[in-house]
């Protein structure tokens, strides 16, 4: 069986990427980078020419961007069951909240990071994502149909989005809605999520807490 590599850094969104290959089971090769220097180097940046992290080693096959990491993990090894095969009815719904989630949902959170926000309607009606308001609805929404984002069963999609919601949640920059805090004590609890947690927190820097 071909090699996984993984390239990444504990402060990053590698550490989404770290949760799904724990909860893929595969064995796998951890390659710390730091910023600056090494991401920039010329070894790292035939591996990704944006000289960032995460990205993955598969053979011969790479990939970069956490959400087509996960995709292609849980397409790689779908003896996990954590996304539907192709041809299943559940396929859309999980593409497409995969794709939510690297568009509308990074972009809104991302701009509320830096506290950037639309004029007014119609400005948000240029935007991808409407506005931050409406993506924490929708995700709310989705949420109230089930315990996981695809309904009863975990998948790639709460690995990924679970993330960012986690995230926004952490940071105040997404707002908060009724189902969100049971969602995210469900994934916190998952022991590939605790195992992951475990590793990266000890490769943080001295000083940087958990």
């Amino acid at each position: 069986m071909a090699q996984l590599t993984f390239y990444t850094n504990p402060m990053s969104r590698g550490r989404i990427v770290r949760w799904m290959l724990e909860e893929v089971g595969e064995p796998y090769e951890t390659v710390v980078l730091s910023y600056g220097a090494e991401m920039k180097a010329p070894g790292y940046l035939a591996v990704n020419p944006m000289g960032k992290v995460p990205a993955l080693r598969h053979g011969d096959a790479v990939v970069t961007e956490a959400g087509a990491i996960c995709t292609y993990l849980a397409e790689a090894f779908p003896q996990a069951g954590l996304a539907p095969t192709p041809g299943d009815p559940g396929r859309a719904a999980f593409l497409r909240w995969m794709f939510f989630a690297a568009g509308p949902v990074e972009a809104a959170v991302t701009a509320a990071a830096f506290g950037w926000t639309a004029a007014g309607p119609q400005e948000e009606a240029r935007l991808g994502y409407g506005s931050l308001e409406r993506v924490a609805d929708v995700l709310a929404g989705q949420l109230a149909e089930g315990p996981f984002l695809l309904g009863t069963s975990f998948s790639a999609v709460d690995v990924y989005l679970g993330s960012q919601i986690m995230w926004g949640r952490m940071f105040d920059t997404l707002p908060d809605r009724p189902p969100f805090a049971a969602y995210l004590d469900r994934l916190s609890a998952r022991p590939a999520a605790l195992r992951a947690n475990e590793m990266d927190d000890a490769l943080k820097p001295e000083g940087q807490g958990a």
